[in-house]
């Protein structure tokens, strides 16, 4: 595990990168994957980063595993990466948001 300075560091910028609430996380992946017929349960919905994500949004940061740990390192730096990709054609902007959004980040949010 990490000390606890380094913790304090990933916490801040791992709340920095998510920045939708666990409710708006866990109702855009219900929409994002249902379908014309169903809708799937909350606890399938999404990919598993983003079921990781919904569950470190829940819990307290004494609570963390190094599972946690490594999945909140992975998001900060892809939140990171994509945020220097912009610029592109709308429709691959929209594209680019949506799998952001998936793992907790809406870009258009300040």
């Amino acid at each position: 595990m990490i000390d606890a300075l380094e913790m304090d560091a990933l916490w801040e910028d791992f709340h920095r990168a998510v920045n939708m609430t666990s409710q708006e996380l866990a109702a855009w992946l219900r929409v994002r994957d249902a379908d014309e017929s169903a809708e799937p349960l909350p606890e399938q919905a999404g990919g598993p980063t983003g079921q990781d994500v919904l569950a470190i949004l829940q819990k307290r940061r004494t609570d963390l595993t190094e599972d946690d740990v490594r999945v909140m390192y992975g998001v900060v730096d892809t939140v990171a990466e994509q945020a220097d990709a912009g610029g592109g054609p709308e429709a691959e902007e929209t594209l680019r948001r949506h799998r952001l959004m998936t793992i907790g980040h809406d870009p258009l949010r300040p």
